[in-house]
């Protein structure tokens, strides 16, 4: 069966394409305002360059194969954001603050969710050179804005700061091996699991761990953690980066979650991550990652966030579309290939009709042009005449 795709990838048929561009367009777009320039990375590097900066898990996404003309290893993108960085280091090579997005398709070797697809289509902006947190508080009112143009506002929008694990982890002993343990059962918020492994600690260090999973919820969490976690410099930084921002938002949904980790191999600072009524995963997610241009040749504060349209599309509310115009073949009719230029020019769709053909199988037509004592006008298409367009 040769017409079937493999597991996890799928078509976009007529009426999800034209949602998928609608929606590209409108974010694009309201980057553009923002002051975010269009970049469009290649899918295609070489493999080094494609991980650079990147953790573990990107690497397992990443598919490779061997470049038939340098016999070098190439890697199919899986994410753009380190190829984003790449080109603010590297080509544009700017001394200043520079504001990108992008939007195109990345492919994994396994979906995130049994739900996804394998073939996202990754939609971001990213903002390079400014370590202050107004930067971070930037990338956040844009994400809320992006989704609420697509149609999908955020109903939560949950914080967090890597560096307070970080701190934890550095000043409680643990080797690469236990920090990678203790990592996981954080995300996984198994607190049985990570009291067992934390027993042998040092206090305070072991109980500020394990009291990670529960320190989650509104603005009154900041205060709990600064009560209850040691006084090291990096977690009060860290508390007070997001105080700042919390007072900053007033306007926004936010909550805070001390153990959410995701991307702690890439990240260095502030995390955040949008969720949307009904939808089990983040809707969308970002982060600080300063220095990911150091190994292009400029080490770089950065910061962004990156949602997939493909998945905001499918739960985004469907415009319905306006139906189509009905035309005749035009051919040697000058006034009514006048009147269909026009009306596709004002932004109509019009479906002109070949010689012999009965019925438009394409859009859907609501109208259809007809001719009336020498004047082409539009007409409503009845019940009956909408089976023949």
């Amino acid at each position: 069966m040769n017409w079937l795709l493999p597991e996890y990838t799928a078509d976009a048929l007529p009426q999800e394409a034209a949602q998928i561009e609608r929606l590209r367009r409108a974010v694009l777009d309201l980057f553009r305002v923002h002051g975010y320039e269009l970049v469009m990375p290649p899918m295609l590097e070489y493999l080094d360059s494609l991980l650079t900066g990147s953790g573990a898990d990107l690497k397992l996404r990443t598919f490779k194969l061997v470049d038939q003309l340098s016999g070098r290893t190439l890697g199919v993108r899986a994410d753009i954001t380190p190829q984003v960085a790449r080109i603010d280091a590297h080509l544009l090579n700017r001394q200043g603050v520079t504001r990108l997005c992008y939007c195109d398709s990345v492919l994994h070797t396994l979906p995130a969710s049994q739900a996804a697809s394998r073939e996202p289509i990754q939609l971001g902006a990213e903002l390079y050179g400014y370590v202050g947190v107004e930067a971070d508080l930037e990338a956040i009112r844009l994400m809320a804005a992006a989704l609420a143009a697509a149609g999908t506002p955020a109903s939560r929008i949950d914080l967090g700061h890597v560096g307070v694990f970080r701190a934890l982890a550095k000043a409680a002993g643990l080797d690469a091996e236990s920090e990678a343990v203790v990592l996981q059962l954080l995300q996984a918020k198994d607190v049985p699991s990570l009291r067992e492994r934390c027993a042998g600690l040092a206090e305070p260090y072991r109980t500020a761990l394990v009291r990670l999973p529960e320190l989650y919820g509104d603005a009154a969490i900041l205060q709990i953690a600064a009560r209850d976690l040691p006084a090291l410099p990096e977690i009060t930084v860290a508390l007070e980066t997001l105080r700042q921002l919390q007072l900053a938002m007033p306007e926004l949904p936010l909550s805070f979650d001390l153990a959410d980790l995701r991307g702690y191999h890439y990240h260095n600072g502030v995390v955040f991550a949008a969720y949307y009524p009904g939808f089990p995963c983040a809707i969308a997610l970002g982060g600080r990652y300063d220095g990911a241009g150091k190994a292009f040749g400029r080490d770089r504060p950065a910061t962004g966030f990156s949602m997939d349209l493909r998945e905001v599309a499918r739960l985004a509310a469907s415009d319905r579309p306006l139906g189509a115009i009905l035309a005749p073949h035009a051919a040697g009719n000058t006034g009514l290939a006048k009147l269909v230029a026009t009306l596709r020019q004002q932004g109509e769709v019009v479906v002109e009709m070949l010689p012999g053909e009965t019925r438009s199988e394409g859009p859907q037509c609501d109208r259809q042009l007809s001719e009336c004592n020498g004047q082409w006008i539009i007409q409503a298409i009845t019940g009956i005449d909408q089976k023949n367009g």
